[in-house]
This record gives C-alpha cells, sequence and structure tokens, in this order.
C-alpha cells in the first residue's frame, strides 16, 4: 500500500525517482517507525502520515537546491536531510543534531540504506565549525530565520544560500532577518495530501 502510494504523491509532486530510491524511502519510513516506538523520534506515528510529513514534505524541496555540499541542521531523525540525500545521490549531507538517539538513528539509515553520501555529527550548531563551508544552509527546525541566520552564519560559503523550510509565512518574522540578508526567493511547495501552507525561503546575503 505505501509503494503505491508513495509512487501516486511522487508523480503529483512531479519528482522523478528510482525504483531503488523509492525503496530506500519506504525502508527509511519502516525504520523511523521501529525505532519511534523506543526513541519517540518524531509525534508523527503511522507510516501513512510519516509518507506525507516527513518524506513528500522533504522531496519538494529537492528542485530548488543549488550546490553539491549541504547541512541540515536541527535534523532530528534525518529530516529533511536522508530523503534529500536518497533522491541526490551526488550530493553530500551533513546532519547536524545536538541528541545523540537521534544520530544513533541516522547511522543505522546510513548502514542499512547503504547511503555513502551522509555524514551525521553529533554537536549543537554554534559550536561546530566546518572545514569546509556549504553551498546550502537547510532546516526546517528553527522558530525563526533570524535565529537560523544569526545561529548558523558560519556556516554558508560566500555564495552559500539558507535554505529555511517554513509552514505559513509570517510577515514579522521576516522583517526581523538582519539587515545583510534578504529573502532570494519564496516558493510555494505542494506537498501531496498535506491540507497545510508549506513555503521554501532561500536567504542570500546582500550585495
Amino acid at each position: 500500500m505505501l509503494t503505491a502510494q508513495l509512487k501516486h504523491y511522487l508523480d503529483d509532486a512531479k519528482i522523478v525517482a528510482s525504483d531503488t530510491q523509492q525503496q530506500q524511502l519506504l525502508a527509511f519510513i519502516a525504520l523511523l517507525h521501529k525505532w519511534n516506538k523506543a526513541y519517540n523520534l518524531t509525534s508523527v506515528r503511522a507510516p501513512e502520515q510519516m509518507l506525507v510529513r516527513h518524506v513528500m514534505d522533504s522531496l519538494v524541496v529537492s528542485p530548488y537546491l543549488r550546490g553539491e555540499r549541504f547541512i541540515d541542521v536541527g535534523t532530528g531523525p534525518g529530516l529533511p536531510g536522508i530523503p534529500l540525500a536518497i533522491l541526490n545521490p551526488g550530493k553530500q549531507f551533513v546532519l547536524l543534531d545536538s541528541l545523540g538517539k537521534r544520530i544513533r538513528f541516522q547511522r543505522q539509515v546510513q548502514i542499512e540504506l547503504k547511503l555513502n553520501n551522509i555524514t551525521s555529527v553529533e554537536s549543537r550548531v554554534e559550536d561546530y565549525q566546518p572545514e569546509t563551508p556549504f553551498d546550502g544552509v537547510l532546516s526546517r527546525a528553527f522558530a525563526s530565520v533570524s535565529d537560523m541566520v544569526n545561529w548558523c552564519g558560519h556556516l554558508p560559503a560566500a555564495h552559500g544560500a539558507f535554505y529555511a523550510l517554513k509552514g505559513q509565512l509570517d510577515d514579522e518574522e521576516l522583517a526581523m532577518l538582519p539587515a545583510k540578508y534578504a529573502v532570494a526567493e519564496s516558493i510555494r511547495l505542494n506537498v501531496p495530501q498535506l491540507d497545510e501552507q508549506r513555503h521554501l525561503l532561500i536567504i542570500t546575503p546582500r550585495d
């Protein structure tokens, strides 16, 4: 049943995924469902809802990623980083989270799904100093975009961008964005079967 739903949702979102990638996405959901019973990694309990609220909610960002190296800050169990890594085997993803149980889960996923393009790091974002800056900084965990750019300002390369996954947009929140940054793009995302607003904000330094 989930297999058919995934194919239908991918078609609806106009996202191309190979049979192998679809199997990996389904295996990720199965692992998340299994581990969630013991480790409480997400409040979403049903695999059918995980497919919509976690996997498809992550994958719809994929067409907008520019570059090769990304970091997913506050990734939790690996969202949106792991679904995006499955769909983009040519890109590298660092998954950053401060909770050990989430990192252990991510590493189990990496082993079982044979993903060679993710690296899990247990650290607070302000303590993490990458050797090489990133093309993109992803997060759907930050309360505000101003917090995101302030706490993660040391992570992107000079040409890099922040990718903030948001629900309904808040004009007051956007007005608080520090003056040296600007919203380069605001994209309304369509997540199949999700009757809630989703947006992607691509934020870059002002010239």
